[in-house]
């Protein structure tokens, strides 16, 4: 007899374990509890123990943790008739997790087939240069767009992101030529603004050595002592004959002096002393 209360003890506290164990859950900070009390949706669970009816209650365990969707690579092509192979990833998270269960069938395959029908239309709407220069303005319009289709879902996308983008070789060649011919414009423009602002300062120099001649002889003086400082061995240097002049006079004055020579003879009166200042001069 005691055999067999015993053996009904095990056998109750056996069914009493299972039963413990079918109506007692336990959910994560992370996760939330969908019930379905014979088929009827019951208000949302968790985190911590939830308590169920064995047999009656089911429950579907929703993460609420930001999920990270590659979105496969897309054949797109442009407005300007360029095709390209993109790739992008989507980051986006449950905040309602009875719409996420009753809603949607997979709301994981929902948001990437969204994802890829979305990234299709509106890089087909965009240039290449738009594409490749402003990336930031179409992941703001990728992510409004398939956050507005996903909020039904219970769904919040937060970032989408256009990871890739690869062209043909051939546009890629023209592209760099096209940079290089941009380059060159704007090497060209800025030699011209610097010959421009050259020519200015120089103008400015020459109204002020205009106004005072003394400056002009102060430049060649200061010209002189930077060549003189450079290892040059023969230095060929133009002088005026303002500067000479007065040493030619003393030069013809000395000769004169001294009896002067024959007339018509080379450094007379009538010879070409004339000339000679005049290639002097020149």
């Amino acid at each position: 007899m005691t055999e067999v209360l015993v053996g009904v003890l095990v056998v109750v506290l056996l069914l009493a374990a299972t039963f413990a164990g079918a109506s007692v859950r336990i959910l994560r900070e992370y996760e939330r509890g969908v019930v379905f009390r014979l088929g009827r949706l019951l208000p949302q669970k968790g985190p911590g123990l939830v308590y169920l009816i064995p047999f009656v209650d089911r429950l579907v365990r929703v993460s609420l943790r930001t999920v990270t969707l590659r979105v496969p690579a897309q054949d797109v092509i442009t407005r300007d008739n360029v095709p390209a192979r993109v790739t992008a990833v989507t980051y986006f998270r449950v905040v309602d997790p009875n719409k996420s269960i009753v809603e949607i069938q997979d709301v994981l395959a929902a948001t990437s087939q969204i994802a890829q029908t979305t990234l299709r239309s509106i890089l087909g709407k965009a240039d290449l240069d738009t594409l490749l220069a402003e990336r930031e303005k179409l992941n703001d319009d990728l992510q409004q767009i398939i956050d507005d289709q996903t909020e039904p879902w219970g769904i919040k996308v937060t970032t989408v992101e256009i990871k890739d983008v690869e062209i043909p070789e051939d546009m890629q060649r023209a592209i760099a030529r096209q940079a290089e011919a941009e380059r060159e414009r704007r090497a060209k423009i800025i030699n011209a603004e610097g010959e421009f602002q050259a020519a200015a300062k120089l103008s400015e120099a020459a109204d002020v050595i205009s106004q005072n001649p003394v400056t002009i002889q102060l430049r060649y003086l200061q010209t002189l002592l930077e060549i003189g400082g450079e290892q040059n061995s023969t230095v060929v240097f133009p002088l005026p004959i303002d500067l000479v002049g007065p040493l030619l006079d003393a030069v013809k004055d000395r000769a004169g002096g001294a009896g002067g020579s024959p007339a018509g003879e080379p450094g007379g009166p009538d010879g070409p002393a004339p000339e000679s200042k005049r290639a002097l001069t020149k």
